[in-house]
C-alpha cells in the first residue's frame, strides 16, 4: 500500500503537501506549529485536518507493519504463497488482516487440534475435497487407533478440523460480517430480575427493544452497552440462521455425495460453534467502536467552543458555590482572578437566613465593587438563584448600582477543588472555598480554568465514561492543545496548567517556566525562554510563536508573528514607511490598503514572504495583543429569574446551549433544568446533526414545545412556524 498516495486521495489533498506534512510530522513538529506557521507547506491545513491525517496515517503505518508481522509468521511456517500475499496487500483494514491470519496462529486446544492431533488432518482433508468415488466408512478405517477407536469417531474428529478450517476462511468471515451489518438486527430486554431494579427508568425504552443493525444510532449503541455492562440488559445479534449457514457453505460445498453432506454439516456447526458467536463479538465491537469515534467526536466539537468561550474580562467578580446544610461559600476575585475575600452564607433551607446573607453580600459587594455574580448550577442553584435575582434588584433600588448575575456550568468545580493543584494553589482553603474561586474565574477566563479539569468531568459530551480511555484522552489533550495554542499564553501569568499544553512544552518544562520567572522576574523578550533549563531550540521553535508577552522590549513578543519571521515582518513595515513604534501605538490601521494598492504578490517577494504567512503577519501587527475569543459572543448576564412551573407552551426564550449530543441539543434559559431541542426541532431544513447548526456557548432563541413538571423535563424547538 502507497501510504502517501491513499492519504492524498483520502484527504483530497495535492502530494507536495501531503508530502510534507508528514515529513513534518516525521520531524517532530507539533500539529499547532505546523497549522499555523508552515501553512505554505501544508495547503494551510487547519490543526482539526491535520489531526485527522495524524490519527490515518499512525492506523495505516500500524496497518503495514502488522501486514509485515503476519507474512513473516506465515513465511516461517512454510506456507506463505502468492495468493496470501496477495491478499495481505489488498487488505485495508486490520480485521481482513487477522482473517488471513487465523489459519496459522497458534491457537489454544480445540476439538479440532485434538483431532489433528490423533492424525486425522488427512483424512479431513480427502473429505473435503468431495470426490464422488470417496468412501468415506472404508476410509475411516485406516484411521482407527487407540484414540480413535470407531468409523464415527474418525468422522467426528474429521468433521471438527473441517469446522475449523471453515471457520477460519477470511473470504467466508468477511461475507458472514457484512450479511450481519446489512441484515442482522440488535435486540434487548431487561435481564431477568432487572425490570424493577431500574427505578429511573434509565432503560425503560430498550425493555423490548428492536432495530436493524444497519440503521442503529451511536448513542443508541452506547446505552444497549452501558445497560448490559450495569446488568440491567441483556442484548442480542439476531440474524436469520439457516441463511447465514448457507453462506458459510457456500464456498466449501461440491457435489461430492456423502463427503458432501459431511462437510455441509461441518459448516452448519462450525456457524454455530464458531463463527457466529465470533462474529456477533466482532460485530458488536465495531459498531461500539465506531460509536465510541462518534462520541468522542461530539466530546471535541462541546469542549472546544466551551473552552473558546470568551472571557468576561477586567470585571471584579463573585464566585458562589451554592449549597444547602452548609452553605454557600462565597470568593470575591479581582480583574486577575486574585482572591480579595471569601465568606459563607446560608440563605437555602434549611437555615434560610435571608436577611443575614443580604447584609453580609451587600457589603461584600460595596467593598469591592462586585460588577457580577457566577453562581454555580449545582445543587441549590436555583434556591441560591432566586435569592440573587432579589438580592441585586435591592441593590438597584438602594444604590443604583447594577449587577448582573450568570449560572456557571459548575461540573469538574468539585473535582479540581480535591486535586492536587486546587490544595496547592489554595492550602489554606477547604475544598468548598476552592469551588467558589473556580467558579469565579471559569466566568473570567474559561479556558485558564477549564484546562485545570479532567475534560471528561467537565460536563459535555455523553458516555465519556464508556470510552477507551487512552483514545478519548489523547483526543481530548489535541482539543486542549489547540484551543491553548490559537488563543495564545500570557508567558508572564500563564500557570503551569496552561502552559504544559503549549506546543513543544510538557509539565516538566512549564514547571521550569514558572521557576525560572519566579527567581528572576517577569520575561522581557521570548528569547529568554533558551536560558529555561530543558527547554532547547527545538522546543523553542515549537512554542514561542504561542507565548505572548505584554509590555516586554519588542512588540512582536505580543503577536503571534513567529520570532523566526521578526526580519521579514520588519522588511514588511518598512516597506510602507512604518516601524515597530507604529505598531505598539496602533498607527497601521491602513497597512493592508496599502499592500492591496502595492500589490500583493510584489509585497510577498520583497519581503520574502508566502501570501498565507504575510496575511497572517498583518492581521496581527494590525492587532497586538489581540484575543481571538472576543469576536464570540458574551455570557448572557441576567438579572432576573423564572422557575419551570412559569414555563407555558408557546412562550419564547433566550437561552445558551450547554451540550450538543447525537440526538439534539440542550438548552439552558435560566430555570435550571436545560430544555431538550430534539434534531427535529432545531430546524425547518433536514440535517444529519445538530452540530451542523449548534455549538456548545452559543445564544439561541427557543420556544416551549411542551412541559413536564412531575418529570422535570423540558421540550423546546427552534422552528420558526412550529405551532
Amino acid at each position: 500500500m502507497d501510504i502517501l498516495q491513499t492519504i492524498t486521495q483520502e484527504f483530497d489533498l495535492k502530494p507536495a503537501h501531503t508530502t510534507n506534512i508528514v515529513s513534518l510530522i516525521d520531524e517532530g513538529n507539533t500539529i499547532p506549529f505546523i497549522a499555523r506557521y508552515r501553512k505554505e507547506m501544508t495547503g494551510s491545513c487547519d490543526d482539526q485536518i491535520l489531526r485527522e491525517l495524524y490519527d490515518r496515517l499512525t492506523y495505516l503505518r500500524n496497518l503495514e507493519k502488522r501486514k509485515e508481522e503476519v507474512a513473516n509468521a506465515i513465511t516461517e511456517q512454510g506456507k506463505m504463497t502468492e495468493e496470501i500475499q496477495q491478499a495481505l496487500e489488498k487488505a485495508a483494514i486490520l480485521t481482513e488482516v487477522e482473517d488471513i491470519y487465523r489459519p496459522y496462529k497458534q491457537k489454544r486446544k480445540t476439538r479440532a487440534s485434538v483431532a489433528i492431533a490423533k492424525g486425522l488432518q488427512p483424512f479431513a482433508e480427502a473429505i473435503l475435497a468431495q470426490d464422488k468415488n470417496f468412501n468415506v466408512t472404508k476410509e475411516a478405517e485406516a484411521y482407527l487407533t487407540e484414540e480413535v477407536k470407531t468409523v464415527n469417531d474418525a468422522i467426528a474428529g474429521a468433521r471438527d478440523i473441517i469446522a475449523e478450517i471453515i471457520s477460519d476462511d477470511a473470504a467466508t468471515r468477511k461475507k458472514l460480517r457484512n450479511f450481519f451489518f446489512k441484515h442482522g438486527e440488535i435486540t434487548s430486554a431487561y435481564a431477568k430480575g432487572k425490570a424493577e431494579a431500574d427505578e429511573t427508568k434509565t432503560y425503560e425504552m430498550y425493555a423490548d427493544y428492536h432495530e436493524p443493525v444497519s440503521e442503529i444510532k451511536s448513542h443508541r449503541v452506547l446505552a444497549l452497552n452501558r445497560g448490559e455492562k450495569e446488568e440491567f440488559l441483556k442484548v442480542s445479534l439476531v440474524v436469520d440462521g439457516e441463511f447465514a449457514k448457507r453462506i458459510t457453505a457456500a464456498s466449501f460445498l461440491k457435489d461430492g455425495g456423502e463427503s458432501t453432506q459431511i462437510v455441509k454439516a461441518a459448516a452448519e456447526d462450525g456457524y454455530d460453534r464458531l463463527i457466529a458467536p465470533s462474529v456477533e463479538r466482532e460485530v458488536r465491537a465495531q459498531l461500539f467502536e465506531e460509536a465510541s469515534e462518534q462520541a468522542i467526536k461530539m466530546f471535541e466539537l462541546n469542549l472546544k467552543p466551551l473552552l473558546m468561550q470568551p472571557p468576561v474580562k477586567d470585571k471584579i467578580t463573585m464566585g458562589w458555590d451554592p449549597a444547602f446544610r452548609t452553605g454557600c461559600k462565597i470568593c470575591v476575585v479581582d480583574g486577575t482572578g486574585k482572591v480579595l475575600d471569601k465568606t459563607v452564607v446560608y440563605p437555602t433551607p434549611p437555615q434560610n437566613k435571608i436577611e443575614e446573607a443580604k447584609v453580609i453580600l451587600k457589603r461584600l459587594i460595596a467593598k469591592y465593587g462586585v460588577e457580577v455574580i457566577s453562581c454555580g448550577n449545582g445543587t441549590a442553584s436555583k434556591e441560591s438563584e432566586i435569592f440573587i435575582a432579589e438580592l441585586i434588584k435591592e441593590i438597584k433600588n438602594e444604590t443604583g448600582r447594577e449587577v448582573g448575575y450568570v449560572i456557571v456550568n459548575e461540573a469538574g468545580a468539585s473535582v479540581y477543588s480535591a486535586s492536587p493543584l486546587g490544595a496547592e494553589e489554595f492550602p489554606d482553603y477547604d475544598v468548598t472555598a476552592r469551588s467558589a474561586v473556580s467558579i469565579a474565574r471559569r466566568l473570567q477566563d474559561p479556558l485558564a480554568e477549564l484546562i485545570k479539569i479532567d475534560p471528561k468531568s467537565i460536563g459535555v459530551g455523553q458516555y465519556q465514561h464508556d470510552m477507551n480511555e487512552k483514545r478519548l484522552d489523547g483526543a481530548l489533550s489535541g482539543v486542549l492543545e489547540d484551543c491553548v495554542n490559537s488563543v495564545g499564553v500570557d508567558l508572564n501569568t500563564a500557570s503551569v496548567s496552561l502552559l504544559k499544553f503549549v506546543a513543544g512544552l510538557n509539565a516538566s518544562v512549564a514547571k521550569n517556566i514558572v521557576a525560572y520567572r519566579e527567581e528572576n522576574g517577569r520575561f522581557k523578550s521570548r528569547k529568554q525562554l533558551l536560558k529555561v533549563p530543558k527547554l532547547g531550540e527545538k522546543a523553542y521553535t515549537q512554542c514561542a510563536g504561542f507565548l505572548r508577552i505584554d509590555g516586554g522590549d519588542n512588540i512582536l513578543d505580543n503577536t503571534a508573528v513567529h520570532p523566526e519571521s521578526y526580519a521579514k515582518a520588519e522588511k514588511l513595515l518598512s516597506l510602507f514607511s512604518y516601524t515597530k513604534e507604529d505598531v505598539k501605538a496602533r498607527k497601521i490601521a491602513d497597512l493592508r490598503e496599502k499592500i492591496k494598492a502595492y500589490g500583493l504578490e510584489k509585497a510577498t517577494k520583497e519581503s520574502e514572504l508566502d501570501r498565507a504567512t504575510l496575511e497572517d503577519i498583518v492581521t496581527e501587527l494590525m492587532k497586538p495583543g489581540r484575543d481571538i475569543r472576543e469576536a464570540l459572543p458574551a455570557p448572557m448576564l441576567r438579572k432576573d429569574i423564572m422557575g419551570i412551573e412559569d414555563l407555558k407552551v408557546g412562550m419564547e426564550l433566550t437561552g445558551t446551549v450547554r451540550n450538543v449530543v447525537d440526538f439534539g441539543a440542550f438548552i439552558d434559559i435560566g430555570v435550571h433544568q436545560d430544555g431538550l431541542v430534539h434534531i427535529s426541532e432545531i430546524t425547518e431544513k433536514y440535517i444529519r446533526h445538530p452540530s451542523e447548526v449548534l455549538k456548545v456557548g452559543q445564544i439561541v432563541q427557543v420556544r416551549v414545545k411542551e412541559v413536564d413538571i412531575k418529570k422535570n423535563r423540558i421540550g423546546l424547538t427552534m422552528k420558526k412556524n412550529n405551532k
